[in-house]
């Protein structure tokens, strides 16, 4: 059986002009992880949890999970 847990992450969307002169700004998620992993979870994949109204995600959550 597994165990499953979430780790909400922040995309924001910035910077100035249209188009190509947005990006995405999106919070550390390679250290959060390494954390997981250096304790025994494995990454699995992300869930899209707020998009604005443009069609930008603004929020997702990082899905881990762990045999218990």
């Amino acid at each position: 059986m597994y165990k499953y847990e979430y780790e909400t992450v922040n995309c924001d969307f910035g910077g100035w002009g249209f188009g190509s002169g947005n990006v995405y700004e999106i919070e550390d998620y390679r250290s959060i992880i390494d954390k997981r992993a250096s304790d025994g979870w494995r990454y699995v994949g992300f869930i899209p949890t707020k998009q604005r109204g443009t069609g930008h995600t603004q929020e997702i959550d990082l899905v881990f999970e762990k045999e218990v």
